[in-house]
């Protein structure tokens, strides 16, 4: 995870044609909260889970892992159906439950691990970002396609 981020959200806030890094937006791979939800899916899926106690290393981490996957698989599923603009924005709202469902399963590993605070509450904080940008990318989706010329 690392750094916490102030929240840049490159094209999701309307910054057309680029990441808000210069480099030009060619698909989801792109996408910051993309970026953001993959790493944070890694970071819960081998530094997270395996720290859970035996008995929620089933039920707790089952729910972790598919959910933590979950996100940035639907933005890379809906992303293809980007031209399609009420397909596009279902796998968006998707996305932002399983973001949500994130941040409740992330509270209650932090009642297991008294230890790993600091890096659940960032994880926490990069699933409420994740679920702002998801919004705004959603909410400026049919402006955004209008002008983008896509490959």
């Amino acid at each position: 995870m690392g750094k916490k981020e102030s929240g840049n959200m490159g094209i999701e806030s309307g910054n057309i044609g680029n990441t808000g890094s210069g480099k030009k937006f060619r698909s989801f791979l792109d996408l910051d909260v993309y970026k953001r939800t993959f790493e944070a899916s890694n970071t819960i899926i081998f530094r997270i889970i395996p720290k859970l106690p035996k008995n929620e290393r089933f039920d707790l981490a089952d729910q972790m892992r598919r959910a933590s996957k979950a996100i940035p698989t639907l933005i890379a599923e809906g992303y293809a159906k980007k031209y399609q603009q009420k397909g596009f924005q279902r796998y968006l709202q998707e996305a932002m439950s399983e973001a949500n469902e994130m941040i409740v399963h992330l509270s209650f590993a932090k009642e297991y691990l008294k230890t790993s605070l600091d890096e659940l509450d960032l994880l926490i904080e990069s699933y409420v970002i994740a679920g702002k940008q998801l919004y705004k990318l959603q909410e400026n989706w049919r402006n955004l396609t209008k002008r983008i010329v896509f490959p």
